[in-house]
Parts: structure tokens; C-alpha cells; sequence
């Protein structure tokens, strides 16, 4: 049935495939924060995933394509590497460790606008009036869901890293644009190289500074789900997703987690929705819709 849809729409649908499992993820992360310190947690996580990719860039083919990489290839890998997994995804951690996840999905929220202006200034990719409004729409929504918002002062460390992490989220996406457009490197390749460097960094760095502590069962489990289904899986697809959408559309897909994790607290925690909470989700789909939609 996909094969019948364009490669725009494939893309589009694949990457809100992709953002439903991330969506999982943070319910999962704000669990096991509990009992695995943060920058641990993450490097564990990334590094498992990492291995769980090993087995595929081992082959022949794959593995020549990753000994023929330039330099120039190289350069860019590690600092995506370093990027978008081990400063966006560790401070992500760190901020969700700080913060509520209702307030760090707020603020996140605000990716999109910085990514529009990096895709302008670095890739050349112009949105149109038509996507512009759509973003202004989307953040409408934004600001509705979360009306009034309140962030207390003594959340400062938090909202240091959720800065932190909205910087390498945008950075992230627009160098991840970039590699997969020039279609060069395959998805898996990106993926495995960048998730190695970063792996390596936040695990070294979160043994180094928090230790390794006693893992219960439930807590191996959590490692694994997210590891295996919500990283090696999921960002070799976003990869793959990269080579069709703009980074403000791949943006603003991303963004549409706040609308599935609402949803998803509804259905499975019991948590309700007021009318206002219904009215921003709508508008913020709407307005991501229209990024989607734009005359190509």
C-alpha cells in the first residue's frame, strides 16, 4: 500500500512513525530516572542500541561504504554524533531529571523556528508563506495547550539543559538534513557512526561522574525496549525520512509528540484533556499539516 503513495508522503508517514515510538520513550525515561542516573541511563541506552547495529554494518557492503568515507564524511558524522546524541539526548536526560515533561515539551516546542532558520542559512531551504504559517499556526496551538504556564524559579538547572538540549535538537536535524539529502551515506551508516561517537561519549562521561548502580530486572527491561525498538530502529528510519523531508518539515513532524503524548497519558494514564488542550492539538496538527502540504 505504501508503494502506491508518493516519496513525500511515505516520508511524512514514516516520520510520525518514528515520533510515536519517541513519544513512548519519554513515559519510559522519566520511570528509570528513578533509579539510573541520567547521563548513565542515556549512554547505556545509546551504547546497546549502537551494538544492536554492529551485526548490520558488519556486512560487506556496508562496512566497505564506512572504510570508503572521506574525510570530509568523517568530520561530519562525529560531529553529529557528538550533536545530536551526546549533547541534545544527554541534556535531554538531564532536563527531564529537572524538570516535568509537560514543561521540557513545551519549550522543545520551540525547535521548529530555530531549525527554519538554519535550514536558510546553512542548507538553503526557503520555507514558503504557505509553511510559514503553518509553523505560526502550529505554535498558536502550542501556546494554547499549555496556557497559562508555569515554570517555577527554582527549576534554573533544568531549564538550563532544556536549552541545551533545544540547541543540539536544532543543530542535530539541520546537520542530519544535510547528510542524508546529498544521499552519499546510507541511513545506516549515519546512524551507526554518529550513535557509536555519541554512545561512547555520554557513557564514558556518565560512568565517569554518576557510576554504574545495580540494574533491576525492570530497569534492563526498559534499557532494551528503548535501545533496540525507540533508537537503533527508530533514527536509522528518521535517517531515512531525512532524504525526502526538509529539516523544518522533519521539525516540526518531531513536534508533533506533544500532541501523541497527550493522547497517550489519556488513553493509558488515565489523564484528562480540557477543551482548551483539545482546541491547541487541534491547531497545532492543523498547522503541521500545512508545512506538509505546501506545493512541491
Amino acid at each position: 500500500m505504501l508503494t502506491s503513495l508518493s516519496p513525500h508522503t511515505r516520508a511524512v508517514l514514516q516520520a510520525l512513525c518514528v515520533t510515536f515510538l519517541w513519544s513512548t520513550s519519554w513515559v519510559l525515561i522519566k520511570i528509570g530516572l528513578k533509579d539510573i542516573p541520567a547521563v548513565t541511563f542515556a549512554g547505556l541506552r545509546y551504547s546497546l542500541a549502537f551494538l544492536c547495529l554492529v551485526p548490520l554494518v558488519m556486512r560487506s557492503d556496508t562496512a566497505q561504504a564506512i572504510r570508503q568515507l572521506s574525510r570530509a564524511e568523517w568530520r561530519r558524522l562525529v560531529t553529529l554524533g557528538v550533536v545530536m546524541i551526546a549533547v541534545a539526548q544527554g541534556a535531554q536526560y538531564l532536563a527531564l531529571d529537572h524538570l516535568p515533561a509537560v514543561t521540557l515539551s513545551l519549550l522543545l516546542n520551540f525547535t521548529t523556528i530555530l531549525v527554519a532558520l538554519l535550514g536558510i542559512a546553512l542548507l538553503g531551504e526557503h520555507p514558503t508563506w504557505l509553511q510559514w504559517g503553518g509553523i505560526g499556526l502550529y505554535l498558536i496551538g502550542v501556546l494554547a495547550y499549555f496556557y497559562p504556564a508555569a515554570i517555577p524559579s527554582g527549576q534554573v538547572i533544568g531549564l538550563a539543559f532544556a536549552a541545551l538540549c533545544l540547541a543540539g535538537n536544532a543543530l542535530g536535524t539541520t546537520l542530519g538534513r544535510s547528510i542524508n539529502r546529498a544521499g552519499v551515506v546510507s541511513p545506516l551508516t549515519v546512524t551507526a557512526v554518529s550513535m557509536g561517537i555519541g554512545a561512547a561519549i555520554m557513557l564514558t562521561s556518565g560512568i565517569a561522574a554518576q557510576g554504574l548502580p545495580a540494574l533491576s530486572l525492570s530497569a534492563c527491561a526498559i534499557i532494551a525496549w528503548l535501545a533496540v525498538v525507540n533508537t537503533a530502529f527508530a533514527f536509522t528510519l528518521w535517517n531515512h525520512t531525512q532524504r525526502t523531508l526538509s529539516a523544518v518539515e522533519s521539525s516540526i513532524i518531531n513536534n508533533t509528540m506533544m500532541i501523541q503524548i497527550a493522547v497517550l497519558a489519556w488513553l493509558f494514564l488515565d489523564e484528562t484533556i480540557s477543551a482548551q488542550e483539545i482546541a491547541g492539538m487541534v491547531l497545532a496538527g492543523v498547522g503541521s499539516l500545512i508545512v506538509q502540504l505546501h506545493p512541491r
